[in-house]
């Protein structure tokens, strides 16, 4: 199994594309604006969209992509997500205001866009990649991912805040990769809190909850540009200093866009 990191920006800016992960050929997670970069061809392998929630950065690409490649469609893409989610889009996007309704042109019986429901917990199969769908913590219903095809899980939080429900599962799984949001610098920390998203001396608490015997990379997500350096600088520091319980220094990286994982 392939991901590669199409977008893991918190906003937009020259190189910051925002949240887009594609798995293998056929599988998004997110729709942000790195999926932009992708060819009309690579586009159109994509048979399944796994959304973490509705806000416009996990979504902005969506409707465009489809419009982009709509005239060669054969099926409807699948777009995976919690009710709250597709509830969300139908009423706000594709409300033929903002964007045609794409779940019901050319015809309700063969659109373009199905809307599938996911509720967290459950695990889908898809080509040979089983997708679990894990909790988050935010200001919408939201969700994270922890997908395998058999040789460990790269996992991914989505935006979220503090959430033991989503360690719990972590530490039960064999880990190959955690994805993680950072959002804000600690200096914004009370916003990163009332936005329920995560500043570095939360991430920091968070890491905490992590099984002392398991071992594996995590990559920061999600900042935003002005800040990523300072972002990156706090949790360094955070990372040398130990705080994340006795003896206990983590493999921190930030993640890139055009970054892959093999797994």
């Amino acid at each position: 199994m392939k991901v590669r990191v199409l977008g893991c920006s918190g906003a937009i800016s020259k190189d910051c594309r925002t949240t887009s992960f594609l798995i293998d050929n056929d599988v998004l997670v997110d729709a942000g604006t790195g999926v932009g970069d992708l060819t009309l061809d690579e586009m159109k392998a994509v048979k399944h969209v796994m959304l973490t929630h509705s806000h416009l950065d996990h979504i902005a690409a969506l409707p465009l992509m489809t419009d982009a490649i709509a005239s060669s469609l054969a099926e409807p893409i699948q777009v995976h997500a919690l009710p709250g989610t597709i509830a969300a889009i139908k009423s706000h996007v594709l409300n033929n205001v903002i964007w045609p309704d794409f779940s019901r042109i050319p015809t309700p019986e063969q659109p373009f866009i199905s809307f599938h429901e996911l509720h967290v917990g459950q695990t889908l199969e898809i080509n040979g990649k089983y997708i679990e769908v894990l909790p988050a913590v935010h200001t919408v219903p939201a969700c994270g991912y922890a997908i395998t095809a058999g040789k460990g899980c790269w996992v991914f939080t989505g935006d979220t805040e503090r959430n033991p429900a989503f360690w719990r599962r972590i530490n039960q799984m064999e880990v190959a990769a955690l994805i993680i949001e950072t959002a804000f610098s600690n200096r914004e920390k009370a916003l990163a809190k009332r936005s329920l998203h995560l500043s570095p001396s939360a991430l920091a608490e968070e890491l905490d909850h992590i099984d002392k015997s398991k071992r594996f990379p995590i990559f920061i997500t999600h900042t935003k540009p002005a800040e990523t350096e300072l972002i990156m600088t706090e949790i360094q520091k955070f990372d040398q200093t130990q705080p994340f319980g006795p003896n206990v220094v983590h493999d921190i990286r930030w993640l890139r866009a055009g970054q892959e994982f093999d797994l």
